[in-house]
């Protein structure tokens, strides 16, 4: 009887300790989190910057599964990998060196992130660029006081900071892995190498004259409004266009000599013709090169203009209703018949991100302009948010990501947005949405007009004037509320673990600054 009561309490004992295992897990590290990350799926790693100084970045995983219209939205799981003070004041401006290629296990799985403040610094850090391996998948997240799950990346390091600049810094760019490119409001662009962080050279915009400034203004001696306000690099990284304070033209300048090759001022009917009246500053706030690098879209605070490559305009966007414009990024989709349609994105005061194609356009101004303009009308093709959605605040930046859920389907786009209320939205794009042969045109009830009634409908107006609405297109996946006030954001998909990946990414930062230089060489070779 001894016996058996002693072999009975071991079985209790073990009956007890797997009862034990089986206690569901604390939120921050429940057992379905990690069965979700053993299963394939996508990871996007966010980095949002904002007012308050605070640099936040956190991983969304994506479940594989392809969304459609008819099935259940996918959960969206969020994990903060970093949030700290990144600097002293607002938080500008970010920058993401290019992602190493998935198939080189020589390079290292490392990119630079570098942050841009007004407090005139510009600080740097190492990236992981790989989602975490098999070995941290099944480690349990931290205990946090927040709803969202805390999982710290050992891998990513600060490297330091730059005040090479004598200004707040407003734009930051890597066109390849051993370059930066910074500008300031003290009228300057610099280059800087990432292998010994040297500047190499400094382009110096001149300082525009104060015009109409009364006499008896009190402001110090330089305190005209000055400073590049943004920046974009030619995809054969040889010219470079620039916009700044206080100047209604833009510069073109010469990468190869790092001098001026030219300034084109903005025409009256162009600066009209996008809402700049009599008393507006006129000054370019944004600037893209597409990536074909035929075309370019200078950005102002109501509307932008789409420019060839001899710097003739050849459209406009002007969001109806109008608004103030915050961000303008290329999206390139691929058509079915092989063909590559540039598509425009633009993000507004009133929390949408509209899509526009530079093909498609029309020569009939909106209700909303009192100067006519010669200049064709971009047609939307679709947007995200709104007022019908519940989300009217403004969109401060987002990030256009292509990726594929699964094997035999189309490529899909996840378009990742940030609010000044602090709200990271994670939305999903089918290749249909960004069709430009699904453009509907409205007429003044809101009724769908096709091609062939679309001079009936124009005779039926008044004015002669018909507007284009733009149709609600995507899925929104999931929503991060940061709780900061959002100024920039960046993401990228994170690539896959390997074993060679992760030996090159464990190496001293010495090898990964030579591996970059490498890089450099036989980019430029």
């Amino acid at each position: 009887m001894a016996k058996r009561k002693r072999e009975s309490g071991e079985d209790s004992l073990s009956v007890l300790g797997s009862h034990k295992k089986t206690f569901p897990l604390p939120r921050a590290g429940r057992a379905k989190d990690t069965v979700l990350q053993e299963t394939e799926s996508i990871t996007v790693q966010i980095i949002a910057g904002s007012y308050d100084r605070i640099l936040h970045g956190l991983t969304a995983t994506i479940p594989s599964s392809p969304p459609t219209p008819k099935s259940s939205p996918l959960e969206v799981h969020f994990e903060d990998t970093f949030l700290f003070n990144a600097h002293t004041s607002a938080i500008r401006c970010l920058a993401l060196s290019p992602l190493p290629s998935p198939g080189d296990t020589t390079q290292s799985q490392k990119i630079i992130l570098a942050s841009g403040s007004t407090d005139e610094r510009i600080n740097l850090y190492h990236i992981s660029a790989s989602a975490p391996s098999g070995s941290q998948i099944g480690r349990p997240s931290l205990l946090s006081l927040g709803a969202a799950h805390v999982k710290e990346n050992p891998k990513n390091k600060e490297l330091g900071s730059l005040l090479h600049h004598a200004s707040s810094i407003t734009a930051l760019y890597f066109p390849t892995r051993s370059k930066l490119l910074s500008a300031a409001e003290d009228n300057t662009i610099a280059i800087s190498r990432t292998r010994d962080w040297t500047i190499l050279s400094t382009i110096k915009a001149p300082i525009p004259k104060a015009i109409g400034r009364p006499s008896g203004d009190t402001a110090p001696l330089g305190g005209t409004p000055a400073g590049v306000n943004d920046f974009a690099v030619h995809p054969s990284m040889k010219l470079m266009i620039s916009v700044g304070k206080g100047e209604k033209c833009m510069r073109l300048w010469d990468l190869v000599r790092g001098k001026k090759a030219g300034v084109l001022t903005f025409e009256r009917e162009i600066l009209q013709g996008i809402g700049e009246g009599k008393w507006a500053s006129g000054e370019g706030r944004k600037v893209e090169w597409n990536g074909n690098g035929d075309e370019f879209v200078v950005g102002f605070e109501k509307g932008a203009v789409i420019f060839g490559m001899d710097s003739t305009p050849k459209c406009r966007v002007m969001p109806s209703p109008s608004t103030k414009i915050h961000q303008i990024r290329y999206v390139l989709p691929r058509i079915r018949n092989g063909q590559i349609s540039d598509l425009l994105a633009v993000s507004t005061e009133d929390g949408r991100v509209l899509f526009y194609s530079t093909k498609i356009t029309e020569t009939v101004d909106p209700p909303s302009m009192d100067v006519k303009s010669s200049i064709p009308i971009c047609t939307p093709l679709g947007q995200l948010g709104g007022k019908d959605t519940g989300m009217n605040l403004r969109i401060k930046d987002f990030e256009v990501l292509e990726c594929s859920f699964t094997k035999g389907i189309e490529p899909s786009h996840i378009v990742v947005t940030g609010s000044s209320d602090g709200s990271l939205r994670i939305w999903t794009l089918q290749k249909a949405d960004l069709n430009p042969h699904s453009v509907s045109v409205t007429g003044s009830k809101g009724q769908r007009v096709d091609d062939e009634a679309r001079a009936d409908e124009d005779a039926k107006l008044s004015n002669g004037l018909r507007k284009t609405m733009a149709p609600q297109i995507g899925t929104l996946l999931g929503t991060h509320e940061t709780g900061n006030r959002i100024t920039c954001v960046k993401a990228f998909v994170m690539l896959k673990p390997t074993e060679a990946g992760n030996a090159a990414q464990n190496q001293q930062s010495t090898n990964d600054s030579n591996g970059i230089d490498s890089d450099r060489k036989s980019n430029s070779s």
